[in-house]
């Protein structure tokens, strides 16, 4: 699995805030089957020439936009641990991520960023034999 990280700039009151988002996603595959990771974007997008904008409800220039110009190329990726060891949830696994994700967050409070906000969400199919899917976290930065 992937972590993306992305970073916005935005003017509120005369002040300025920088605005970070790194994305945690762990695996829940047996067998070492899926990948977990923290991925961290070194790259700044301009996300207004990526919108499309509709003309008259059913035109816009969304056959423009090339999907392989939205792929970014630089970025940050620091290897996790699978949730899943094949047999029951690994809680050395799980204990292994979190000392990585920890040291991800005091590397960023030591840069400066603020923790503002954190979300999750969990991805699955959920049926009989259901052994797969991904947690996703995303952690909110902003100095």
């Amino acid at each position: 699995m992937a972590l993306v990280c992305s970073t916005a700039q935005a003017q509120t009151n005369s002040q300025k805030s920088e605005f970070k988002i790194i994305t945690i996603i762990e695996s829940v595959m047996p067998n070492d089957r899926g990948e977990s990771r923290i991925i961290d974007s070194e790259t700044v997008v301009d996300s207004v020439a990526y919108a499309t904008y509709k003309t008259d409800g059913s035109k816009s220039r969304n056959k423009e936009i090339e999907r392989e110009k939205l792929r970014l190329e630089k970025l940050d990726q620091i290897k996790l641990l699978e949730l899943y060891d094949g047999i029951d949830v690994s809680f050395r696994n799980v204990a292994s991520n979190d000392a990585m994700i920890t040291s991800k967050i005091n590397s960023m409070l030591k840069e400066g960023w603020s923790l503002t906000f954190v979300t999750t969400a969990i991805e699955s199919d959920a049926g009989n034999d259901d052994y797969n899917g991904i947690v996703i976290t995303r952690l909110f930065f902003s100095k």
